[in-house]
């Protein structure tokens, strides 16, 4: 009870800090009211999740932890600008049944499914990296690489990162035409990969619930950045 009302302190204050943030935090609903647009619906999928914990933090964070509480705090900034947001997993349980025999498959095309279903008009898949070189940062998004409205929705949310939490190490939206959930959902999607978990001083970082909270505050101006320019 008490992590309970803790995350609904902190996620109050985040919030507030985020709607007092200037004018980029509200581009979607002046844009809204210009052009007449009904509220877009959004898909924040949190990746991993039950026995799946993602990539291990090198300071043995699980990444399926962080994905979720930064969904979390994405849909509360979205959701108070306006916008409909549709998640994947509410939980730390993964979409897999215990009866079925690939978990980590089924799992996947539960998300495929119910993104097709839920009639998204784009789809944030949020992660972190890792890779074998422990000096490797940075946050990162990739788009299907024959997605337009992919490459200009990474690219919004890349423009952020590189001027907040990946500032130190600024990076390029990548194309890819392997990941299996843009092979898979139709609409525009990208896969945010927030930082590496390889890298000890960000593995530390995204650990910490004040840090996540500026993750989180990127993701949702990056969003409403590319919901004003459609």
């Amino acid at each position: 009870m008490k992590k309970c009302v803790e995350f609904i302190m902190g996620v109050g204050l985040l919030l507030a800090a985020f709607l007092l943030s200037g004018p980029a935090a509200h581009l979607w609903q002046e844009s809204a009211q210009v052009s007449g647009q009904t509220a877009p619906v959004v898909v924040l999928d949190a990746g991993h999740g039950g026995d799946d914990p993602g990539k291990i933090g090198i300071n043995k964070v699980l990444e399926k932890d962080i994905n979720l509480s930064v969904t979390l705090k994405t849909k509360a900034l979205l959701e108070a600008e306006g916008v409909e947001v549709v998640l994947t997993r509410k939980d730390e349980n993964g979409l897999y049944k215990s009866t079925d025999g690939n978990k980590k498959r089924a799992d996947l095309n539960r998300r495929c499914n119910l993104i097709e279903e839920s009639g998204a008009d784009f789809v944030v898949s949020i992660h972190q990296n890792s890779y074998r070189d422990g000096g490797v940062r940075g946050a990162q998004v990739f788009y299907y690489k024959d997605s337009e409205e992919g490459k200009k929705l990474a690219e919004a949310i890349q423009n952020v990162f590189n001027e907040t939490i990946s500032s130190e190490k600024k990076r390029a939206p990548k194309a890819n035409g392997e990941y299996y959930m843009l092979l898979h959902v139709s609409c525009p999607i990208v896969i945010a990969e927030c930082g590496f978990l390889s890298n000890w001083e960000e593995a530390e970082r995204l650990k910490d619930d004040a840090y996540q909270d500026q993750v989180a505050e990127a993701l949702a101006k990056g969003i409403l950045s590319y919901l004003s320019a459609r």
